[in-house]
């Protein structure tokens, strides 16, 4: 075949080439220009309920002894339908001692604020144990007519939804 038949093969080949793309390329921006659309739609979202203390304190869940350590449990009640995260517990107020302890003068107890918590209350919960690991401590100026009493803790809580 001579070089002449090739380019004249050649030269249809491109024609139909750039044909066939600017077809296409025209129907692409005949699609753009006439598309349309409506529809409708709507969001909304639920009210988160008030995730509040089973009792409005906490209380020692270890016994406490002059100038230690204890541990404190709340029970935590969350109406909601789906779970939240528990992220601080926070001192409400004065310590008392149980009624059974009326020479507990000066308690000497204190709270340590709890920051940072990441524990998960899941929902509907009622009453639900939460365990804080040496939030409580007694001085040993404590007065001896506090020796076996029950402290109650007034404390708030903070929660996120996850």
């Amino acid at each position: 075949m001579s070089s002449l038949a090739r380019s004249g093969i050649r030269r249809r080949l491109v024609l139909v080439l750039t044909v066939v793309g600017l077809l296409a390329l025209g129907g692409v921006a005949w699609a753009y220009l006439t598309a349309s659309g409506s529809g409708t739609g709507h969001g909304s979202t639920g009210t988160m309920h008030t995730v509040t203390l089973s009792a409005t304190t906490g209380t020692p869940s270890t016994p406490l002894y002059p100038g230690g350590t204890g541990d404190v449990s709340l029970e935590v009640d969350n109406p909601n339908s789906y779970p939240v995260t528990l992220v601080s517990v926070a001192g409400n107020g004065p310590i008392s001692p149980d009624a059974g302890h009326p020479g507990c003068t000066t308690t000497g107890v204190t709270f340590a604020g709890q920051t940072g918590l990441s524990t998960s209350v899941p929902g509907g919960a009622s009453n639900y144990q939460v365990h804080l690991s040496g939030a409580v401590s007694i001085s040993a100026s404590s007065s001896s007519g506090c020796q076996g009493a029950t402290f109650s803790i007034p404390v708030t809580i903070t929660v996120e939804t996850p």
